[in-house]
């Protein structure tokens, strides 16, 4: 059985650009009895921290000047998008292919920490809510 610091490692790894299926690890810490919420909040907290990694490492990408110019057209495409939605857009980070790119970039472009954890929590918890919740349907529970 998976324990919850199991599925907060996975999901804080999957975060990353390792492609990790934390949702099978939530899934399969669920079907070996471990609670709802708890479970929840382990791979809720996990994925959060792994995604403002993600957006340290595009902050500090601005420090190495080569990288600083390798970056310039992906920030200079994101720039519109911040400037139009802001943290908010950090709700989509759970999406699949896009997602991961999204705390990089924010962490570019300087999106507040504040605002960011907001609504990558939001998001991240949202979708293993769903897949929860979906599980527990399925099951007949």
């Amino acid at each position: 059985m998976l324990t919850l610091a199991a599925v907060a490692a996975l999901a804080f790894a999957a975060a990353t650009v390792l492609p990790l299926p934390s949702e099978a690890a939530l899934l399969a810490a669920w079907h070996g009895g471990s609670a709802l919420l708890p479970l929840w909040a382990a791979a809720t907290v996990g994925n959060t921290v792994g995604a403002l990694l993600m957006m340290a490492l595009g902050a500090g990408a601005l420090r190495w000047p080569w990288l600083s110019t390798r970056m310039a057209a992906p920030r200079a495409r994101f720039q519109l998008w911040v400037q139009r939605f802001g943290a908010p857009s950090l709700v989509l980070a759970w999406v699949p292919a896009v997602g991961d790119a999204l705390p990089v970039l924010a962490g570019l472009m300087g999106v507040p920490w504040r605002r960011a954890v907001l609504w990558l929590a939001l998001g991240k918890g949202g979708r293993y809510a769903v897949v929860l919740a979906t599980a527990e349907r399925l099951a007949g529970g």
